[in-house]
């Protein structure tokens, strides 16, 4: 997907040689106020499409609700990790709800759904501020839905939430 390829390539193309660290991209807020857009956009149109059936077998989704004052006290690696973890449920359902869609409107934006958060998915796997590599070990809460316009609400709350502040506090914390 071009969006997804050009957050990857321009993410890539400003990280510093000697570790990955945030820059540029994380430094101009309207590249994630620009996927927020995308996000709701998505939500829209899917639910525009002619009536979608309910998923015989239910989603995963990971909650993605949180407090501010919970969240201020995580360090940027918990953080990255715990939305690390929020992605690869959210991607396992919509690759899940995918086999399960034959409707050509709802597998569409079910596969910019998909390729968005994989983006942000490999972009956040390349920050570390901790030795060693993200296991997929982790298991965020979550709760089963039946409904396609679960997987993009919850896509949409996980970057209008966590990933926006995750991005906000990276930058109070490297850009000039």
């Amino acid at each position: 997907s071009p969006p997804g390829l050009l957050l990857l390539t321009s993410f890539l193309l400003h990280v510093k040689e000697d570790r990955a660290s945030p820059t540029r991209l994380v430094c101009d807020n309207r590249l994630i106020q620009k996927y927020i857009v995308e996000a709701k956009d998505m939500e829209k149109k899917v639910g525009q499409c002619q009536a979608l059936p309910a998923l015989r077998c239910p989603a995963v989704l990971p909650l993605v609700d949180f407090t501010f004052q919970q969240w201020k006290s995580k360090s940027n690696e918990t953080k990255r990790r715990e939305i690390l973890c929020d992605l690869a449920l959210l991607l396992g359902a919509a690759a899940g709800a995918q086999g399960q869609l034959s409707d050509e409107c709802g597998a569409r934006q079910l596969s910019q759904l998909y390729r968005h958060a994989n983006s942000f998915f490999l972009l956040l796997q390349t920050f570390s501020w901790e030795a060693g590599h993200w296991e997929p070990s982790c298991s965020p809460h979550s709760m089963e839905q039946t409904h396609i316009s679960s997987i993009f609400l919850t896509y949409r709350q996980l970057v209008q939430g966590k990933l926006r502040f995750f991005f906000y506090d990276l930058a109070k914390a490297s850009c000039k």
